[in-house]
């Protein structure tokens, strides 16, 4: 009945790795579409493509990730695995928000409303992800040295 319950605590980071996947495979297309000058693509991203390659990708490493977890059966707290998953959208969609909008991707010191909250968010995003991906591997580096005791 353990293992039983321990599938159903971590079922929210399958259900994110695979919302991130699809996530991935619609940025695929649209990057496709992007290529093959489809109308109206070049409107939703006028930034530059490469941001929409690195939110692809991103979302793809972070899915790839949440399953590593998962597949470690290890239970983590709620917390940790919304912060996992929550993490990897915010992160990912930091590229595709540049690649939307492209006064946020730039170097320099925030100077509109716009690229503040830009900002927040990032920063938001980092310590979320960090939280969550971090939290979870010492959890399960844990686990790994009491089962060799």
């Amino acid at each position: 009945m353990q293992q039983q319950d321990d599938k159903a605590l971590n079922l929210v980071m399958i259900r994110g790795a695979c919302l991130w996947i699809i996530m991935a495979l619609i940025l695929a297309w649209c990057m496709v579409g992007l290529n093959f000058g489809v109308p109206g693509l070049p409107d939703v991203f006028p930034g530059k493509q490469t941001r929409v390659l690195q939110a692809h990708i991103d979302f793809l490493l972070m899915s790839a990730l949440i399953l590593g977890f998962y597949a470690a059966r290890v239970p983590l707290p709620w917390h940790v695995r919304w912060a996992m998953v929550v993490g990897a959208f915010t992160n990912s969609s930091l590229f595709l928000l540049m690649g939307m909008f492209p006064v946020l991707d730039t170097a320099e010191p925030p100077q509109s409303l716009a690229q503040h909250v830009f900002q927040i968010y990032l920063f938001a995003s980092l310590i979320t992800t960090s939280y969550g991906f971090g939290k979870g591997a010492v959890l399960i580096l844990k686990s790994t040295l009491m089962r060799v005791r």
